[in-house]
């Protein structure tokens, strides 16, 4: 199976994007979440029924990726995202990035002034509960900038009190920085129903099996069965949420069984992909509130 990922540019405002993507819509584009010093602005973006990215980029503000709908896939020099709906994934400031959004997507950006809250200082995803969501859309619905005082910078302060509470969920995929690694990760993330062993790709790269092991933990921590199955997990919850049934979805990232599908899924992240997404499910209609 062949999934969808963006290729982050190799140099500022160049996008690689193919005959069926386009770039955010003009709001986004012409948006600089700079120009104010507010402790936070949001911007809500539709994509229609295009693939829609921003090419590699960076500013000032932190930033918060929310997907509303359709998955958002984030890519960092460290790492790639894939974020479902409900999820968020935070991009410290100054941070170089491109973000890509499924088609039909739905996105809301939160960028945070330096030093309104305390975030981390690296990039991770974050749960995002039906309250922070809501709350986010209506900012996106203000005139920005806003008052010091008043009802604007009062939801503000809601909404990032509210931020500062949201759990951090594990929907990260480290990627190798080692030229004959990337080879190894673009294939596998392109068709992640690839089973080559170890060994098979080091006669690929002609480096021993030891050898090609070593890099592999150097460059992400993990060893190369544990990265392979953040990967299968990772695209695993973005075609969940995409409505794909379990049994597609376990054939697609190459497992022979349902079982042993369910089994890795529970191993990483302590559930069943059918209670991952009834509580997900949960979580979006958890407040009551609709329009999200």
């Amino acid at each position: 199976m062949s999934v969808t990922t963006p290729v982050l540019p190799s140099s500022p405002g160049v996008s690689t994007r193919g005959p069926d993507q386009v770039p955010f819509s003009s709001s986004v584009c012409e948006h600089d979440p700079d120009i104010y010093e507010i402790p936070a602005s949001a911007l809500h973006v539709e994509t229609g029924q295009q693939v829609m990215e921003v090419p590699i980029h960076q500013h000032r503000k932190g930033q918060l990726v929310i997907a509303l709908h359709g998955v958002v896939t984030s890519r960092v020099p460290e790492g790639l995202w894939m974020v479902p709906p409900h999820s968020g994934v935070w991009i410290p400031g100054n941070l170089p990035h491109s973000n890509h959004l499924t088609r039909g997507g739905r996105v809301c950006h939160l960028f945070i002034e330096p030093g309104a809250l305390e975030m981390p200082s690296h990039s991770c995803t974050l749960s995002i509960s039906p309250l922070l969501r809501e709350l986010v859309l209506r900012l996106a619905e203000l005139p920005q900038p806003y008052p010091e005082q008043g009802p604007t910078a009062r939801l503000v302060g809601v909404l990032l009190e509210e931020l500062a509470c949201m759990p951090s969920e594990r929907l990260h995929l480290p990627l190798p920085e080692d030229p004959r690694l990337t080879r190894i990760s673009d294939a596998l993330i392109k068709t992640p129903d690839d089973r080559r062993t170890l060994a098979e790709w080091a006669g690929e790269l002609a480096m021993s099996e030891r050898t090609l092991a070593r890099l592999i933990q150097r460059d992400t921590g993990l060893s190369f069965s544990r990265w392979r199955q953040q990967l299968h997990l990772v695209v695993a919850i973005r075609l969940l949420a995409e409505g794909m049934s379990v049994q597609r979805v376990s054939e697609d990232v190459g497992y022979q069984s349902v079982n042993a599908f369910i089994s890795m899924f529970k191993k990483l992240l302590g559930t069943t992909p059918a209670r991952y997404l009834q509580e997900r499910e949960q979580r979006r209609s958890g407040s009551g509130m609709g329009g999200a």
